[in-house]
């Protein structure tokens, strides 16, 4: 019994850190355009790749719980 609840702890201390370092949270504002209030949220933290995005097709936002819809390989194209 005693193994079985160090394991568990090890396992919920070393996942903690790992999703707290995976989001950001962004502060509400005002649009100066429009005066609309924007409500606070969270992001991904920037890196390099677009496959951990929440937006991202195949991943969840954790905190709202919509799926994602954007396909991380389409690249823009340009206006001529």
């Amino acid at each position: 019994m005693k193994k079985y609840l160090i394991a568990f702890l090890l396992v919920v201390l070393l996942a903690a850190p790992c999703e707290a370092a995976r989001a950001q949270k962004v502060k509400g504002y005002y649009k100066k355009s429009t005066g609309t209030y924007v409500m606070p949220s969270y992001r991904t933290k920037a890196n390099s790749t677009k496959l951990d995005n929440y937006s991202t097709r195949g991943n969840t936002n954790p905190y709202s719980g919509k799926k994602g819809y954007k396909d991380p390989y389409q690249t823009k194209t340009k206006k001529w």
